[in-house]
């Protein structure tokens, strides 16, 4: 009988334990899950990650360098009624909380319908960033601004 209570309780701490992992890992997700802002007739779509998120392979095609130290700035700006991608004009800076404020030079990416702006930011552990990300289409210009705060992740 004891035999049985004691596998009942493992099989229920590795149950526990599943649960945690499985928290935890959908908390880490949301910290890099996609936003948007509408601006004027755009929905403007934004995420910076961690480039060690990337897999070799698609690092190396888009030139990116991997490192725990590096991130990388993707914007996509579609069109809020039809949903189209749209070939704009992105550039914008990253400023610290010191201050200290570096020139963000994006490329643009077109696979297949879908356009891409990236960026590559380095970073150090727990910095946080003010984004000011100006969009310009002919005269119709928008500015992005966002926070966030990177992590290196070990």
């Amino acid at each position: 009988m004891k035999a049985k209570v004691r596998f009942i309780m493992k099989k229920i701490k590795l149950s526990y334990m599943a649960l945690i992992a499985l928290v935890i890992s959908c908390l880490s997700f949301s910290a890099f899950a996609e936003q948007k802002q509408t601006l004027g007739d755009w929905d403007v779509h934004y995420i910076v990650f961690s480039t060690p998120f990337l897999t070799p392979e698609v690092a190396a095609s888009y030139g990116i360098v991997r490192s725990k130290f590096n991130a990388l700035v993707n914007i996509s700006v579609l069109d809020k009624t039809s949903g189209k991608a749209q070939r704009v004009d992105v550039s914008g800076t990253a400023k610290n909380l010191l201050g200290n404020s570096r020139k963000l030079t994006f490329k643009k990416v077109e696979d297949g319908d879908a356009i891409y702006y990236l960026a590559a930011l380095p970073f150090r552990d727990q910095e946080t960033f003010r984004f000011e990300i100006d969009v310009q289409k002919g005269a119709d210009k928008q500015t992005l601004k966002f926070q966030q705060k990177m992590y290196v992740d070990e």
